[in-house]
């Protein structure tokens, strides 16, 4: 596969745009310009916002902030995932450690 990136031609609300882009990223780019039509479409179909560059502005904002909402919900999960993890190791070292002095213990009365 090429690392290369090669012009692909995309079209974003009916106008074309020539993009650089490997092989390898050419499927995450037609779904990205997929999301992004769907999401301009659906401005302009509310009514609500006028002209195509107020329309992809506002798009582009909208699409920032499902990122970071994302990128904070993640972190959280990430956070109680890791403090989760952290209290595990804990108690399966608490466990070696009290596993190892009941074999000392052992070791020692057998003597």
């Amino acid at each position: 596969m090429s690392a290369n990136p090669q012009p692909v031609t995309v079209t974003i609300f009916d106008k074309d745009y020539i993009v650089g882009c490997t092989e390898e990223e050419r499927e995450s780019l037609m779904k990205a310009v997929t999301y992004l039509n769907r999401k301009m479409q659906e401005l302009r179909d509310k009514g609500k916002v006028i002209g195509t560059e107020r329309i992809a502005v506002m798009s582009a904002l909208n699409i920032t902030h499902e990122f970071l909402e994302y990128k904070r919900s993640n972190e959280e999960f990430a956070s109680v995932v890791g403090s989760g993890i952290e209290r595990i190791q804990a108690k399966i070292s608490h466990a070696l450690t009290r596993g190892q002095q009941l074999k000392s213990t052992d070791l020692t009365e057998h003597t």
